[in-house]
């Protein structure tokens, strides 16, 4: 990933965190037929520091799975909070003469390691309780694995390959206007809040409050 100085991240307890608030990610790998993308919930594992491990689960029909399995390389994509900046936002833009014009802001990161697979009730049953586990924290009444039927998780169980990504290096890029001058960032948090994207205004200030410390 192409990252700027002014716009990387690269803290592993502001990385950790942002990807356990996403708690989804995109897996890709290099298949025997080309490129091949699956789209799931993970579980992060702080152990062994400083970045952990991915724990998620695929469908056994799914390709990916055998890709998976073979033990290559995985990168895993968080996509989070992102939005169209418009020139109009910048106070330069009428000092400039125009010269302005629009950009996108994004925080995103990517993760690589080497996955490996791991099978069976006693070995996903734990994995997928602490999936639901924490999806369901904020309910009066949280669902949990033991509500089901022990023969019908089981027979779920059959249905999914688990796998363990040990992630070797991470790569954090919060892309929030810090490359503006402060007139500009300041306008950008106004513009968005006055269109009501009051938590992009948010990040960006934070984004570049981080960078003059």
């Amino acid at each position: 990933m192409y990252v700027p100085n002014h716009f990387r991240e690269d803290d592993p307890e502001t990385l950790l965190a942002e990807m356990r608030r996403q708690a989804a990610a995109t897996l890709v790998s290099q298949g025997p037929d080309g490129l091949i993308a699956s789209h799931v919930p993970v579980e992060l594992v702080a152990e062994p520091a400083p970045w952990g491990r991915i724990r998620c689960h695929l469908a056994r029909a799914n390709p990916h799975a055998g890709v998976l399995a073979a033990g290559a390389e995985v990168l895993v994509i968080f996509q989070g909070l992102q939005g169209y900046i418009s020139p109009s936002y910048y106070p330069s833009k009428v000092t400039s003469g125009g010269k302005a014009v629009p950009t996108w802001n994004y925080v995103a990161i990517h993760a690589y390691g080497t996955p490996e697979a791991f099978e069976g009730e006693a070995a996903l049953r734990p994995h997928l309780a602490a999936l639901t586990d924490s999806h369901e924290a904020w309910r009066a009444e949280p669902w949990a694995i033991g509500d089901a039927p022990d023969d019908f998780i089981a027979m779920m169980c059959k249905a999914i390959i688990g796998f363990d990504i040990s992630l070797s290096r991470v790569e954090g890029k919060w892309k929030m206007s810090q490359n503006r001058p402060p007139a500009d960032r300041e306008g950008t948090i106004q513009g968005l809040r006055a269109e009501g994207r009051a938590d992009l205004a948010a990040l960006v200030d934070a984004a570049a409050a981080k960078r003059q410390r």
